[in-house]
């Protein structure tokens, strides 16, 4: 569609706007009318904001008046229009309104701050038009949210360790991730020179007198290694990190093809607190749908043989709308999980990327979809709260179906820190391996900076001198915000 802005540069938020109603149309920034099958025309004159919207054969327009001197209050002004406009052309009324950021917790607890609960809460249902529904579960996520941010100082950091081998790749993965198979030639240096950046990366920390407080092996699936590669790396991480007083050691296990009694053992044995198990699914049908290479069966045995080998802090992922997934499979996936009793469960909406298998074969659920889709989190969110497994982070992503949301649920004194701690961009997070992202923040302060290692195993490997002169930028933006 050709989104035209006329008087104004609200061009992100506006785009991000109409990827709620269209998330996978192609959206055509312009400043001059031009007609199109779908097209808007968001103007600005004085204090008036005008959004007209044109699709098959119609058109809808809303206005609205806005004070002049405060560009915010005409941005939302003229989203609030737009969003009408849509709304009335397609009947589809979002449930979290006009917001289309990552972290509408993070919103709202800043204003819960500064306004109070009643005006903040006036705020994200009226000038928001965030639903009944969404507005409870940011409530009830911020309070545990802020207990784990408030633990937080000013020299704390994570540490993550990026694995990037699978068994095989998932069809709705757009994740930097390469099969054992055709990667195996990759591993052993890339093993090699990951050990050799966690030493690096341990020095730096400790010369910045650098607090760890969590660390996260992901992927990718960690356990695509081999037992005593997954001992190497995380016996390098005890020898060079103070790993004594840390809140948790995550390893996401993920996979429960690739879980073995001998990998747990190695990963036991390495320190780590809590593991992630992730099936996804308990639909066998599905699973193949999506292409993971495994049974529901394999699930709850992994899940049985983690518990006989003491893991007492397990965590399990499970995604709402994926392809073929009829409501009744996904309520018989949650009440199984339930009754393994995890110690955290995840719950993701499928946000399909254009890396992933499933946009490159225009398998794309259909937006109507969404409503199952918020069946499905709206039963999972009933069950897990009466099996008082509870809300304690949420974040949301684009293109998502139903225009959802991803939440974590947790037993009391079991909830994930590293993921409040990531999405809420609390502290600084060292990031090591291939497509790593090192995320710098500022002590005390709001500013984030960010150190991109290469992406691909191959390019790590071969341009690892490189890529570790950026660590030096670590030293550099700590001598300039001193902690």
């Amino acid at each position: 569609m050709n989104l035209c802005n006329i008087n104004h540069s609200f061009n992100y938020e506006l785009e991000k706007l109409c990827r709620i109603f269209l998330p996978f149309e192609k959206i055509n920034i312009i400043n001059e009318i031009k007609a199109d099958k779908i097209y808007a025309v968001c103007t600005i004159a004085e204090k008036t904001v005008t959004a007209e919207l044109f699709i098959s054969s119609k058109s809808y327009k809303h206005k609205a008046e806005f004070n002049s001197e405060d560009k915010k209050e005409a941005e939302l002004a003229l989203a609030f229009c737009l969003y009408r406009c849509f709304n009335e052309a397609t009947g589809y009324k979002a449930p979290w309104g006009l917001l289309t950021g990552v972290r509408p917790v993070k919103l709202y607890s800043k204003m819960l701050k500064s306004c109070g609960e009643i005006e903040t809460d006036k705020y994200f249902k009226e000038k928001l038009l965030v639903s009944d529904e969404k507005l409870s579960l940011c409530k009830e996520t911020a309070e545990p949210e802020q207990n784990i941010i408030n633990k937080n100082s000013r020299n704390s950091y994570s540490l993550y360790v990026s694995i990037p081998f699978c068994p095989s790749r998932c069809s709705y993965c757009s994740f930097v991730s390469h099969s054992v198979d055709k990667a195996h030639k990759l591993i052993k240096p890339y093993i090699e020179l990951l050990c050799e950046e966690l030493k690096i990366t341990a020095k730096i920390a400790a010369e910045l007198s650098l607090k760890l407080e969590t660390v996260y092996i992901g992927g990718g699936t960690p356990v695509s290694l081999e037992a005593d590669e997954l001992g190497q790396i995380m016996q390098t991480i005890s020898d060079c990190f103070d790993i004594s007083n840390i809140y948790e050691y995550t390893v996401e296990a993920g996979r429960p093809d690739a879980i073995t009694k001998e990998k747990l053992i190695a990963i036991k044995q390495g320190g780590a607190t809590r593991i992630s198990i992730n099936p996804q699914t308990l639909n066998d049908d599905v699973l193949i749908k999506i292409g993971r290479k495994h049974t529901a069966k394999q699930t709850i045995d992994a899940f049985k043989l983690a518990r006989e080998l003491g893991f007492d802090n397990i965590n399990t992922d499970l995604i709402a709308g994926l392809p073929s997934e009829s409501l009744d499979s996904f309520k018989d996936t949650v009440d199984k999980i339930a009754k393994l009793s995890p110690e955290s469960v995840t719950v993701h909406s499928l946000s399909v990327k254009k890396a992933s298998t499933l946009s490159a074969n225009l398998e794309l659920p259909e937006f109507e979809n969404g409503e199952t889709a918020a069946s499905m989190v709206r039963y999972a969110r009933q069950t897990f709260t009466n099996a008082g497994i509870l809300p304690y982070y949420m974040y949301r992503q684009s293109k998502t179906v139903g225009n959802l949301e991803n939440v974590g649920y947790s037993k009391k004194g079991y909830e994930g820190f590293y993921n409040v701690y990531i999405m809420d961009e609390t502290h600084t997070i060292l990031a090591c391996g291939a497509s790593a992202v090192t995320k710098l923040r500022e002590p005390g302060g709001d500013l984030i900076e960010r150190i991109y290692n290469f992406k691909y195993p191959y390019e790590y490997i071969s341009r690892f001198d490189e890529m570790v002169k950026r660590k030096e930028k670590i030293k550099d933006f700590y001598n300039e915000h001193k902690i």
